[in-house]
């Protein structure tokens, strides 16, 4: 790590929630936002995002797997993602979720007007939106927690299905 985190606590709390509070604390909203309030499918949400994890490096990212009600995505779906190009695996608008993250992360000044006149023909508006939103988060924070080297601590609070729903933190 890169932070000197406080003997017996936990570096991403720590980072998060104490080092920059006023920051931390929304960008950890923002952050689990992305999560709580998606309207996308699983398997283009989860392109998207491991696509992110992938150019991050981000180690926690790689191996996290969004839940949706019991639900994830199949053994071998990182291996796609990763040949988004070539893959037979995704249907259209997955490959276009991973596509567009990459670029988004990579090569931002050259989406054309070609790629948004495919990204509309398949997306809504408001999903070109929210994919924008949670792919800007996926990079800033993933990035964040690789660059500060507490990629290897990170926990994603997810919904308790004993409780209300309201948060737990996963360790990994």
């Amino acid at each position: 790590m890169r932070i000197d985190v406080p003997e017996g606590k936990d570096p991403i709390g720590y980072v998060w929630g104490e080092v920059v509070p006023e920051i931390g604390i929304a960008a950890s909203q923002f952050s689990m936002s992305v999560y709580a309030h998606t309207t996308l499918g699983l398997r283009e949400f989860e392109a998207a995002r491991l696509r992110i994890a992938q150019i991050n490096g981000c180690i926690f990212c790689l191996d996290w797997r969004t839940d949706r009600d019991g639900e994830k995505v199949e053994d071998g779906f990182a291996e796609a993602v990763a040949d988004w190009r070539t893959t037979d695996d995704f249907d259209y608008r997955t490959r276009l979720a991973a596509e567009y993250a990459e670029r988004y992360a990579v090569d931002h000044h050259n989406l054309d007007d070609e790629f948004w006149s495919r990204m509309f023909e398949h997306y809504t508006q408001a999903e070109v939106v929210e994919l924008s939103m949670a792919i800007g988060s996926w990079l800033a924070f993933g990035r964040l927690n690789h660059v500060l080297g507490v990629d290897t601590a990170c926990t994603l609070p997810v919904p308790d299905p004993n409780t209300s729903g309201e948060p737990v933190t996963p360790r990994i």
